[in-house]
């Protein structure tokens, strides 16, 4: 009895990469958790994932209008976040209406604009994909630019490290150790988008800050040491992005719902063991 369930436990599991669709989408995922883990932690630790999910919905507009064009994507959504990130970075720090009033009043005008072109009635069917991504249905290309991605990220945020670390110790006193936080929180944001620029094509634009924000805030559950962090928050984002992917192929469901899906039963998970740990250890 036991070698038979064995043997269909391994064949439950290696089932799904048999397929070429599925190990390309894995390995997409995976190269975008290896991006998304460090920035993420780093969007949670500032504070800005409001401002980061607000960015990703402000890109719409150039993907929108990429598609209608014939550009790639990546084009649009470049364009986008150039535009909207450093006027979501600074709208996030005025005082006079509050950050949040400021930042909702960027982003309703810029998602409302890209819902207005998707949907008029000379928009072709595939526009509104955009909202929602297909991680099945990849190309060897886009694979690279992930690729490309998860190094370009990691690159760019050792390089930038030492700011980001004085801002986050002490937003008051960072000018005088040469660091603005209006300036690092717009470093972030461009990032937030160069991300999304790449996963949106994977995950959708409503979908892409689940694998962001969620693993850095399911590691932050366990952690407050930045470097564990982090490499808590890339395996948590790899292994959501395998774990949606068997949810697809199972319960025949979409890559990037079921991907989310799994982010977030990871965190409440987490957060459910954190809660009765920490119960126990007060009883």
């Amino acid at each position: 009895m036991t070698v038979p369930l064995a043997a269909d436990v391994v064949e439950t599991l290696l089932d799904p990469w048999r397929s070429g669709i599925a190990s390309r989408a894995l390995l997409e995922v995976a190269l975008l958790g290896i991006a998304a883990g460090p920035l993420g932690c780093w969007v949670i630790l500032y504070g800005l994932s409001y401002s980061a999910e607000s960015l990703a919905h402000a890109l719409f507009p150039g993907l929108v209008i990429a598609a209608l064009v014939g550009t790639p994507l990546v084009v649009g959504a470049a364009f986008g976040a150039v535009v909207a990130a450093p006027a979501i970075a600074r709208a996030a720090r005025l005082p006079a209406i509050g950050g949040d009033t400021a930042v909702a009043v960027v982003v309703t005008s810029l998602l409302g604009l890209g819902a207005l072109l998707a949907l008029a009635p000379a928009s072709p069917r595939g526009v509104q994909d955009l909202m929602f991504g297909d991680v099945l249905a990849l190309s060897s290309g886009e694979l690279l630019l992930a690729g490309t991605l998860a190094a370009g990220m990691l690159a760019a945020l050792r390089l930038v490290h030492g700011r980001l670390l004085v801002v986050g110790f002490d937003r008051t006193a960072a000018r005088a150790f040469g660091s603005s936080p209006t300036t690092a929180d717009a470093i972030l944001l461009l990032l937030v988008g160069a991300f999304t620029v790449i996963a949106v094509q994977a995950l959708g634009n409503l979908l892409v800050l689940a694998l962001l924000v969620g693993p850095a805030a399911t590691a932050r559950l366990l952690t407050w040491r930045l470097g564990t962090m982090m490499a808590l928050a890339t395996l948590f984002a790899v292994a959501a992005g395998a774990g949606g992917i068997y949810l697809s192929y199972y319960a025949d469901t979409a890559g990037g719902a079921s991907i989310a899906a799994v982010v977030v039963a990871a965190f409440v998970c987490v957060a459910a063991g954190s809660r009765l740990a920490a119960g126990a250890a007060t009883a």
